[in-house]
């Protein structure tokens, strides 16, 4: 039996207050960004290209943001790491990137050591947040980043079609998607319009691009692009085809994953809901568990039940996560 006693409803209220800072908060954000967002409808290459006015200026400098030397080379040692920094666009630096994820590491391995008092439980987690969460991060940013720009690719060729039947030669079809479109595929169209400009040729240009995206949609554009760079056909009408081709293949996803929220839902419900259960009779009832909590059979049996909880969710996530 639950017993509503002051201190409860007093805490109760207290998260109520919580939760409605947190949405105003929200709310407040929302607004700023989506004004934010309307006012700089300018992707990222044509603003460094705005203030500096010097467009082998405004490639060295977007090549430096997205880690990468000012020939456009790698700047990490570790191939794999340079390329999922250079995949999730950020721009912050690679520095700055390290630096705040180090202070993260520090703060959590403090807060670590506070509460358990053990120095090795608190470099675990020191070390956790300066290695697995800065990957997850990246990864996050990087199929952020993939979903939006299989989004704007349809767009991009229409747009290089137009271009092409208008009688432009393809690097203008090119230099004309990265200042119609907005980031990321405009500021990358508009990388590889700047290094046709000074120097690359064709094949070595989609081929940085295809680096830098890592996206699946993008190999049939750049395909395509050579192919017919070597053998010669109607580049409009192939691209033409391909811009259909990319639009049935966006909505079957999305159709899939419609399909497939409810599976989502589900896994999302069953794995948050034990720890929501247990937090609220922690808050609420305090003493519900606290006589056997200290029994060595609970650890063994919480341990058995998580890790068959993971097993469960990732056989969930395996039958709702389609590839196409």
């Amino acid at each position: 039996m639950f017993e509503i006693t002051s201190e409860n409803l007093q805490l109760a209220i207290f998260m109520l207050i919580g939760v409605a800072v947190f949405l105003a908060a929200e709310a407040i954000y929302l607004g700023v960004s989506n004004r934010a967002s309307y006012l700089r409808k300018i992707n990222k290459r044509l603003s460094i290209l705005e203030n500096s006015g010097d467009q082998f200026q405004a490639l060295v400098e977007l090549r430096r943001a997205r880690s990468l030397t000012s020939e456009g080379n790698f700047r990490l040692p570790l191939i794999w790491l340079n390329r999922l920094v250079l995949q999730s666009g950020i721009t912050m630096g690679l520095t700055r990137f390290a630096t705040t994820f180090a202070i993260l590491a520090m703060v959590l391995a403090f807060a670590a050591f506070i509460v358990e008092g053990n120095l090795l439980i608190a470099a675990a987690v020191g070390m956790g947040g300066s290695t697995i969460l800065p990957l997850a991060v990246l990864k996050f940013l990087r199929a952020r980043r993939w979903k939006a720009f299989e989004a704007q690719l349809p767009d991009a060729v229409d747009v290089m079609v137009r271009s092409l039947r208008a009688g432009h030669p393809l690097p203008v079809s090119i230099s004309m998607v990265g200042r119609e479109l907005g980031d990321p595929i405009g500021s990358e169209f508009g990388l590889t319009a700047d290094e046709l400009t000074y120097g690359l040729d064709l094949e070595a240009a989609m081929g940085n691009m295809a680096s830098r995206v890592g996206q699946d949609d993008l190999a049939l554009l750049i395909v395509a692009i050579t192919i017919q760079a070597r053998t010669g056909g109607n580049l409009g009408e192939i691209l033409s085809n391909l811009s259909r081709i990319l639009r049935t293949r966006f909505k079957m996803r999305r159709r899939v994953r419609s399909l497939s929220a409810e599976g989502r839902f589900s896994a999302l419900a069953l794995s948050v809901l034990p720890f929501l259960v247990f937090g609220c009779l922690t808050v609420f009832a305090p003493d519900f568990y606290g006589g056997i909590w200290k029994e060595p059979i609970v650890t063994q049996v919480l341990s058995s039940a998580f890790f068959f909880m993971m097993v469960g969710n990732f056989i969930m996530y395996r039958m709702t996560q389609f590839r196409m």
